[in-house]
């Protein structure tokens, strides 16, 4: 388990878990050199079913109107140092608008987070979701670079990663943390090994001006942009970066950019603390009893002392894995990335509490990018190498050891997790640029900034400190009071609403607007 991974996910999982649509996009990442890369032509063609490292599937489906999803490959700079030299694949796909073509503003690009997400997997398993913005745009996402089919980093086999993920990711006793360590130096070892020539090269600011140049070879003037969870991140950088390039911007479920990994990973204890609370809550203020718990505190008790009982004995999961502490609490952070999930985690629960523990593991599976064949994405050796590559801290395990009371007063469930999880970039083969990301905009275009009050994932505070840092006049909050991870994607109308008129008529809504 890498709880790292949980600084900045998005609805790359929930693609995973709650549907089978997926793409892929032709892999021409063999080097070139010399050419004039915003003048390339893009080579759109149907897409092939998707990469083992985008997490494998079938090719996507027509849209429900008779649309049908295109891939293609973007040529961009290995090193944006030198933009004549090596190039890399991106690989895009996209779904042209829908209505009038006199109408047709540009093209809306998607991130979907991570970071490591592919997005040329989620979007066409959302893309009934943002069938009005495809009204007058034409839908775009892509895998950015070190994901899926983009130059993808890889460290670990499948067989190494099972056993990776396995691990006690919250030890004990000193014999705990030096396996630990020594498991963490290990994968870290094998991502230099398979991937050295890339590592340097994932930073979230080489993604930005790789959209740049996806902007000048779509053909727009300015960047029309989607961005969740880790995608406002990388939305804020692109406006430091291009300011005068943005076009209408939305970042739902905002990453706070002042943090850094520690702070980031402190705030998340609380966040996921605050999604338990809510699901025991709302599992016993039920007319119904609820079957893994009397009281909300009891249901919380149950839990911990559930993954009590698996740190000492873990229980049969999907053969021949057994379900572990590790996938356990992983799983249970799954389950509260949307309301959606909760039906899943109590079933869940309840059979883990008979010594099944199929249903946890399946959860954590979801989020750690593994098909039923066994067959991971390459969405953790990403997620790594994007965050290690970003974040200039370092991290000893004697340092997390001091840290660990305050990370249990914020959640005494995920605080240990999420804590040990600073480890994961210490001994990383590339020194990470800064303590935080510059997402400072002045003079950029309105962006329109969501947060919810209920999301575990990148709290609600966040936000509010997107908006400060964009700059007077960038930065416009939206405040949505729901459940989940993320806002536009909980069908709340209200939030829709805004969004759509925003993106498709530029009216940009007042700011401090709440929704619930």
């Amino acid at each position: 388990m890498i709880p790292s991974r949980l600084r900045a996910a998005a609805l790359t999982a929930t693609a995973v878990l709650l549907s089978s649509l997926s793409a892929g996009c032709s892999d021409s990442s063999k080097d070139s050199k010399g050419e004039d890369l915003p003048a390339q032509k893009l080579d759109w063609k149907d897409c092939p079913a998707p990469s083992a490292a985008e997490g494998g599937g079938t090719a996507p489906s027509p849209l429900p109107n008779g649309g049908h999803w295109q891939c293609a490959t973007l040529k961009a700079p290995l090193d944006w140092a030198e933009p004549k030299g090596d190039t890399i694949g991106i690989a895009l796909i996209r779904a042209r608008a829908s209505g009038d073509n006199s109408r047709r503003i540009g093209s809306l690009v998607f991130n979907f987070g991570g970071p490591g997400g592919s997005g040329v997997t989620t979007l066409p398993a959302f893309g009934q979701d943002y069938a009005k913005l495809r009204t007058r745009y034409d839908l775009v996402s892509f895998d950015p670079r070190g994901v899926g089919r983009s130059a993808p980093v890889k460290c670990e086999s499948d067989q190494q990663l099972d056993a990776y993920f396995q691990q006690d990711a919250t030890p004990d006793d000193a014999g705990e943390r030096t396996e630990f360590v020594d498991n963490t130096k290990a994968f870290n070892t094998a991502c230099e090994k398979n991937s050295k020539k890339v590592l340097p090269r994932v930073r979230t600011t080489d993604a930005a001006r790789d959209m740049d140049l996806m902007r000048q070879v779509l053909g727009d003037d300015k960047l029309y942009y989607f961005g969740i969870s880790y995608g406002t991140e990388l939305g804020g950088v692109y406006a430091h970066l291009f300011p005068k390039k943005v076009g209408r911007a939305v970042l739902d479920a905002v990453v706070d950019p002042t943090q850094n990994a520690e702070q980031s990973s402190l705030g998340q204890a609380e966040g996921f603390q605050l999604a338990l609370d809510n699901f025991a809550a709302d599992c016993t203020s039920k007319t119904t009893p609820c079957p893994i718990g009397d009281t909300a505190q009891d249901v919380k008790d149950r839990i911990a002392k559930l993954l009590k009982d698996l740190d000492a004995k873990p229980i049969s999961g999907i053969f021949p894995r057994r379900l572990t502490q590790t996938a356990a609490t992983n799983g249970i952070a799954q389950a509260l990335y949307s309301k959606d999930y909760w039906q899943y985690l109590t079933e869940g629960l309840e059979q883990a509490y008979s010594g099944d523990g199929k249903v946890l593991m399946a959860l954590s599976d979801s989020l750690n990018g593994r098909s039923e064949n066994g067959e991971y994405s390459n969405i953790t050796a990403a997620n790594i190498a994007i965050n290690c590559a970003d974040d200039k801290p370092r991290y000893s395990a004697g340092y997390v050891q001091q840290k660990l009371p305050e990370f249990r007063s914020a959640s005494p469930l995920f605080g240990d997790f999420l804590a040990w999880g600073l480890v994961s970039c210490t001994d990383w083969a590339v020194a990470g640029a800064a303590d935080h990301p510059d997402v400072s905009a002045p003079g950029a275009a309105p962006i329109l900034v969501v947060g919810n009050t209920g999301d575990p994932a990148t709290p609600y505070e966040g936000a509010k400190k997107m908006v400060d840092a964009l700059g007077k006049g960038v930065g416009i909050e939206l405040t949505y009071k729901g459940q989940g991870h993320g806002a536009y994607d909980s069908k709340n109308k209200c939030v829709q609403a805004a969004v759509n008129g925003y993106l498709l008529d530029g009216k940009v809504p007042a700011a401090g607007t709440v929704c619930s």
